[in-house]
């Protein structure tokens, strides 16, 4: 402990440090140095005490926790101090939410100048009334199927309009148009200012949504905030806003918190990111990354365009390399000797044929003639025939008066039987 003495004598002027807070003025002030002792020494009198509270932070920061404390009914809080030898005797684990009693030991730091509680053992009392009514709506909310990823609608890919609910001038507003402007540097928002926590948050972001989800040009919404307590994100989690998001007909993205909040927006919305600056990432592709998507697809169609060119070439040689197209009359000059064999053969073939076949005809017609009656006929004979075609033989065979034919090598006469001679007829060609 610091001690302040006089070092002076009786006459002269007390320092700073020599004068206590009670007894300050504007000629004689105190230090900061005696004013945080005399803090310190006060609050040192009050010792340890019990308190009942639900956890609303539980940071782990090496093996110490840096946490924070609220009133059951109430907004007020402290902050709290878990040294790690503590830490190693708690029995439980402990989470943001839970209902706890705290044995409490009020500390001054003198040289900040900050006040806070340690913690000497903790002990859990039972579920927070607040994440016991969210644990309830969310099971709800569940079962009702405002959970199920069928019921969400994709995110286009590169939305014409953006529409923005955030804080006024807050560093989540910053994070999602500064992001989404380096990645995509055309890209046209639409934002409405919105309380993000309180009373006044649930209203207020309700009434943005639907004036943005009226508006046919916003393609996608995003709702943003830069993190926070659960206290102070409750709102998101607030059945009347949820229900709203669950509703809309637009895209909605929720950017509430950091990666270890999870109000019921984020499990109701569409998409759901991590951060502002994640939602900017996810609304609006990057324009760098799309020219080296679209340089490495035409890169590739050339790459492509050059082989099935080369391949045809390639191709084209090979067939004109052939001989029957590197030198076409060779072809043709290679066939025309056969083919000239080849007739001169078939007119020698032929020309036996016919003369076979003459010869054979001849010696038929000579046969026939040799057979015929006409060469009797032309020999000097005739042949006698009765009218009703009966050839005579014997001349018994004509009694008188029988009328009959002879048949001479040109023409025919008819006669009777005894010497009577008939009117001769026209002859006949043989």
């Amino acid at each position: 402990m610091t001690t302040f003495q006089n070092s002076l004598g009786d006459n002269s002027a007390p320092t700073s440090d020599q004068v206590a807070p009670r007894d300050s003025s504007p000629d004689q002030p105190t230090s900061i140095a005696r004013l945080n002792q005399t803090i310190k020494a006060s609050i040192e009198r009050w010792g340890a005490i019990w308190a009942e509270g639900e956890i609303t932070q539980w940071n782990v920061r090496g093996r110490n926790v840096f946490g924070g404390i609220k009133d059951l009914s109430s907004d007020a809080q402290i902050n709290i101090q878990v040294w790690s030898s503590v830490l190693a005797r708690l029995t439980d684990d402990f989470h943001v939410g839970d209902h706890v009693v705290v044995h409490l030991k009020a500390d001054y730091f003198t040289k900040r100048g900050s006040f806070s509680f340690q913690v000497s053992t903790m002990r859990h009392v039972g579920l927070g009334a607040q994440l016991e009514k969210l644990e309830k709506l969310r099971r709800q909310l569940r079962e009702e199927g405002l959970f199920e990823a069928a019921r969400k609608k994709p995110l286009p890919f590169l939305p014409s309009r953006i529409g923005l609910i955030t804080g006024a001038s807050s560093d989540a507003e910053k994070d999602v148009l500064r992001n989404a402007q380096l990645r995509w540097p055309q890209v046209d928002f639409r934002t409405i200012h919105a309380t993000v926590q309180g009373d006044r948050s649930v209203p207020e972001v309700i009434a943005a949504l639907q004036q943005l989800d009226d508006d046919q040009r916003v393609d996608v919404i995003v709702i943003a905030r830069g993190g926070g307590d659960p206290q102070t994100l409750l709102g998101f989690s607030d059945e009347r806003l949820v229900r709203a998001v669950a509703a809309a007909t637009t895209p909605i993205v929720s950017a509430i918190g950091h990666e270890n909040d999870r109000p019921l927006l984020d499990d109701v919305a569409d998409v759901r990111a991590s951060t502002p600056t994640d939602a900017a990432k996810r609304v609006v592709p990057d324009v760098g990354e799309q020219r080296a998507i679209v340089d490495q697809l035409r890169s590739r169609l050339t790459s492509r365009l050059q082989q099935q060119v080369q391949h045809g070439i390639q191709q084209l040689e090979q067939v004109r390399s052939r001989p029957s197209l590197r030198d076409p009359d060779a072809l043709i000059r290679d066939r025309e000797q056969e083919v000239f064999l080849s007739v001169s053969r078939g007119r020698d073939l032929m020309s036996r044929s016919v003369d076979k076949a003459e010869r054979r005809t001849a010696e038929l017609r000579a046969s026939l003639r040799a057979l015929s009656p006409a060469a009797t006929l032309a020999r000097g004979y005739a042949i006698a025939q009765t009218t009703g075609g009966t050839i005579l033989h014997d001349a018994a065979d004509a009694p008188d008066g029988t009328a009959f034919t002879l048949t001479l090598d040109s023409g025919a006469l008819t006669a009777t039987s005894h010497g009577q001679t008939a009117s001769a007829i026209t002859p006949d060609e043989k």
